[in-house]
């Protein structure tokens, strides 16, 4: 591989610094001498220091560490920054002066009529010519960094005499412009390919998302431009196919968006869906499979593979959204499904000579769009409470199949959408039920509770500490969602009755209605809190048996504080009694020690409790 003059200067520089150091500890450890460093015969060579003789019956001592002043200073980091500032940033300022000098003396010559149009365009031509192929003289020298900046000036330099020659002066039509940029564009991919120059690369991706903005007429030439880009971005992928270039491909998709959307903005309409969305599908599909190509150069867990898979995959969504949601929903759900599936099978394409880990995480980036996918269109294709049980219904498919093949992630998956679903249910969804029980609500309510014993059972089977958290809290959940949906049903009951009442003109007692509900409220917890400490004793579990402490609990305090207060007499009896003949059952199983927790407690350390 051929070295930049640069480097090989300061390569050497650093080879003579190393040798003199090393003859400076030499002389002072007497050690023998290495022999003499060689230096090309352009350099005068320095004279020897002298060395004291190694007396041969001297006994051989062992090397000292290192003197304090032998610790390398930091003159070597500033000669690269300096290196650096000198050979490429300034080189980067002189080439947009040269441009910005010409561009003023030109138009100069333009201003005062010395030059005319056919003229102004066969000088840019020419110059422009001119630059590249006296750039290739400072490259075979080994000034690679200066040699691509002249090459970057001759390459602008043809672009905008071609433009000039359209735009300002009409001297060429636009077909002969589009194709002499064509003809500057692939050049300089070729150069940047045969040259092993990823900068070259760029400017001739960059040149080529420029043509059409150079050459733009103001009409909607849709076909002709999208065509234009889906060769421009397959260019792309060619290149980083067979040059670790992955930077290329970002180049080429924020060009392809900008064009897009450009042309959006000032062309769409309805009447184009077919063919715009078309060609949206053809560019998605491009950069869909970029990733992969990504995966080739990818030998460690970078994050530009996922970053560019999940960009391209929101782009895509969007832009269909945008117009397929004008025409219908339903569509647009399928559509996102559909998708769905392509990452699905995108899921189960290798990328060849990639490191593994970096696979594995696009495999699992592709996972996850697909299960985002079809999370979205459940709330795109259905209404009201049926996104919230699509919801439900989708983490229970995904718990399901996350246990059936030992996958962490969908379970993660289904704790989402279990989220989702019950943040809806609590505080989105508002049901008008028109019967008791059995109604949409009621169904909601019993499908979340089903899928958060799943949860909580699939927990059970599980010996990692944070799963089983999880199903606790799922549990607690459960428990809560329940009561919940059956003290909704009573407070629709009492509320029918206060309706009934007013429709019919019938002079009631609101008094009494309020404080038949109350009591109601009381007997139900005080119920479900009983139900759940039977269910504790029978399974054996401290955690529910505990649940209904707190639910009784609450109960009491209701009960002393409020219903004390509020209901007459006959309820304030009836919610004492109830109360106090459930607590005094749960005390007597306590008593009676029916789970030997007193066994428990004291047995032995190390030894098995008694069952």
């Amino acid at each position: 591989m051929e070295i930049p003059q640069s480097q090989f200067e300061l390569l050497f520089e650093k080879v003579r610094e190393l040798s003199a150091r090393v003859h400076h500890l030499e002389t002072l450890l007497r050690v023998q001498p290495s022999p003499p460093v060689l230096q090309p015969s352009t350099e005068a060579t320095k004279p020897e220091a002298p060395r004291m003789p190694v007396s041969p019956t001297e006994p051989t001592r062992p090397v000292p560490p290192l003197p304090a002043f032998v610790v390398p200073s930091k003159t070597t980091e500033h000669t690269d920054l300096e290196r650096r500032i000198g050979a490429h940033w300034l080189n980067r300022i002189a080439i947009a002066a040269l441009l910005i000098a010409a561009s003023y003396f030109l138009k100069l010559a333009f201003d005062s009529g010395w030059i005319g149009p056919a003229g102004r365009v066969a000088i840019g031509l020419v110059a422009g010519i001119g630059l590249v192929l006296w750039s290739e003289r400072f490259r075979t020298r080994g000034y690679r960094v200066f040699s691509h900046s002249l090459k970057a000036v001759g390459i602008g330099v043809l672009y905008l005499s071609l433009w000039a020659a359209f735009q300002v002066y009409q001297l060429i039509p636009s077909g002969a412009a589009f194709f002499c940029m064509l003809v500057v564009t692939a050049s300089t991919c070729a150069l940047a390919f045969t040259q092993d120059a990823e900068i070259l690369a760029a400017f001739a991706i960059t040149g080529g998302f420029s043509t059409p903005v150079l050459l733009s007429t103001g009409v909607n030439r849709e076909v002709a431009l999208f065509s234009y880009l889906t060769l421009l971005d397959l260019g792309a992928l060619a290149l980083v196919f067979f040059k670790p270039w992955r930077r290329l491909l970002w180049l080429g998709f924020a060009g392809t968006l900008i064009l897009y959307v450009s042309w959006d903005s000032e062309f769409y309409n309805r009447t184009e869906l077919a063919t715009t969305l078309v060609f949206a599908t053809i560019f998605f599909g491009i950069f869909a499979v970029a990733p992969l190509f990504m995966l080739r150069q990818e030998h460690h867990q970078g994050l530009m593979p996922l970053m560019f898979a999940v960009v391209n995959a929101l782009t895509y969504f969007a832009q269909a959204y945008v117009m397929i949601t004008e025409v219908s929903k339903t569509a647009m759900a399928w559509f996102s499904l559909a998708l769905a599936g392509v990452y699905v099978a995108l899921n189960r394409v290798r990328a060849k000579s990639a490191d593994e880990g970096a696979e594995e995480k696009l495999r699992l980036m592709h996972v996850a769009l697909a299960l985002g996918l079809i999370t979205v269109a459940i709330p795109i294709r259905l209404d009201a409470h049926w996104i919230t049980m699509g919801w439900f219904v989708e983490s229970a498919v995904l718990l399901w199949v996350g246990n059936r093949i030992k996958s962490d992630l969908l379970n993660v998956f289904a704790l989402t959408a279990v989220v989702l679903g019950v943040g809806r249910l609590l505080i989105y969804d508002n049901f008008e039920s028109t019967q008791l029980i059995f109604n949409m609500r009621m169904l909601v309510y019993t499908v979340a509770v089903a899928v958060l014993g799943l949860i909580a059972y699939h927990a059970t089977q599980r010996e990692d500490d944070q799963i089983q958290n999880i199903g606790r809290i799922a549990a607690v959940a459960l428990n809560i969602l329940a009561l919940r949906a059956l003290t909704l049903e009573v407070e629709d009951y009492y509320s029918r009755e206060m309706s009934a009442g007013t429709g019919n003109r019938v002079l009631i007692n609101w008094t009494d209605i309020r404080i038949a509900r109350d009591f109601t409220y009381s007997a139900l917890w005080m119920g479900y809190g009983a139900l759940l400490m039977a269910v504790g004793f029978w399974r054996k579990s401290a955690f529910i048996r505990w649940q209904a402490l707190i639910l009784l609990a609450l109960t009491t305090t209701k009960v002393f504080v409020y219903d004390t207060q509020e209901l007459e007499r006959i309820y304030r009896i009836l919610s004492f009694v109830v109360l106090g003949i459930l607590l005094l059952a749960v005390s007597f199983a306590y008593q009676r020690d029916w789970l030997k927790l007193s066994t428990r407690k004291n047995a032995p350390d190390g030894e098995p409790a008694q069952p």
